[in-house]
């Protein structure tokens, strides 16, 4: 990893992005002002992915083959970077017909990505013999030990997450590794709510296991394995609903079975990744400062990115891109609506015949360097050359 380490930092770093922090994340130029909040772009666990990567490579040299499980990452320019250095995609799941053409004996390498991956998938890697470089993220595995304990303890994992999403399915996956666990995994308060009301009322039982389709274990009964819950989540959730949905199910459970056997029935742990929070702090703060609208940059399956952008339309007009192409011009920006899940456009949304301000964040998985290409976009587009601030 040291020795792949300027590599790295060659593809992704910005020198414009390092000048603006040092500046306190503000620039002001020809009447367009930047504000970048003080957390975003890469965490610590996206690095150390990154950097896992780029070493399998050079342990690795072609010809040696190397296979990734999905994607590294959420970030599309990422992961084109990995497939350029000739490791290979496959399925995160991959089917009998993928991991028949891996070489036994350890000839062949797969990548297990941040998010990790399913233990099936796992066991079936080890019985093959491959060699396996594993870039899990330790915030994720760390969610994965409390719900391996709950499954251990006879609790249920009430998992406050996405239910199709790579970490989420590698985190149930946990709760059912040993074969007696289960979990139900909730996406909002809405379905919370639901669940509650089935714990504290009762109600329909296939209805209830038709709402949940695909987002519980199998053999799962809802009157039998929600008398005791632990709560856990994919950590890149907003911390506020995942401690709504915590208190929510303490509520019912201490309502249904009372406070003194309220330590029987109910757990929880915090699971929240610390670099998720930290940018959801930082853009909650930089929110409550004058701006005209709001960038979020990354990857259009990035949940923690989409959280951000989430966060920013409840305050101000909100556009979400994956890069700065998307700004193709001053009267039009091609961006990503999370609600009908496709690219839309928006004419006239940057102010041209007056000074705006526009704000910036970015998810755990966008590298610098789209970041400033974001910056060095906008200033284009009213006809600024922002290398000039470079030379002051």
């Amino acid at each position: 990893m040291h020795a792949v380490s300027a590599q790295v930092v060659a593809h992704y770093r910005s020198e414009l992005v390092e000048r603006l922090r040092a500046n306190g994340g503000r620039i002001s130029h020809g009447g367009l002002g930047i504000k970048l909040a003080k957390e975003f772009g890469f965490c610590y666990g996206v690095e150390r992915a990154i950097d896992l990567a780029y070493a399998a490579r050079k342990v690795f040299p072609a010809p040696a083959r190397i296979f990734l499980l999905g994607e590294i990452i959420h970030n599309p320019e990422v992961n084109d970077q990995i497939r350029g250095m000739g490791i290979v995609s496959i399925s995160p799941k991959p089917s009998d017909e993928e991991l028949a053409q891996l070489r036994l004996s350890g000839e062949d390498v797969v990548l297990i990505p941040a998010f990790g991956t399913e233990v099936a998938t796992r066991r079936k890697l080890e019985a093959i013999g491959c060699q396996m470089v594993d870039t899990t993220c330790g915030d994720v595995m760390s969610v994965w030990k409390r719900v391996r304990q709950y499954s251990k303890d006879g609790v249920t994992s009430i998992i406050h997450g996405k239910a199709k999403h790579e970490e989420t399915k590698a985190t149930t996956s946990q709760a059912t590794a040993y074969g007696t666990g289960h979990y139900l995994v909730v996406f909002d308060l809405g379905e919370t709510d639901y669940v509650c009301r089935y714990i504290l009322e009762g109600g329909d039982k296939e209805e209830f296991l038709s709402k949940f389709k695909g987002a519980h274990s199998p053999g799962f009964d809802p009157e039998i394995h929600l008398r005791a819950v632990g709560v856990a989540n994919q950590t890149t959730m907003l911390r506020g609903e995942t401690e709504e949905v915590q208190r929510r199910f303490r509520a019912a459970m201490e309502s249904k079975f009372g406070g003194a056997q309220l330590g029987e029935h109910f757990r929880v742990f915090d699971t929240i990744c610390g670099a998720t929070q930290d940018r959801q702090d930082a853009l909650e703060k930089m929110l409550r400062e004058p701006m005209d609208l709001l960038i979020v940059v990354g990857g259009y399956n990035s949940s923690n990115t989409s959280h951000l952008a989430e966060m920013g339309e409840k305050v101000l007009p909100t556009y979400f891109i994956k890069n700065a192409a998307k700004m193709e011009s001053g009267t039009l920006i091609r961006h990503w609506n999370q609600h009908i899940n496709r690219e839309v456009e928006t004419r006239d949304w940057l102010p041209v015949d007056r000074p705006v301000t526009v704000g910036i964040t970015a998810g755990a998985s966008c590298p610098n360097n789209l970041i400033e290409d974001t910056i060095r976009r906008l200033f284009d587009l009213r006809g600024l050359d922002v290398t000039e601030l470079l030379r002051q």
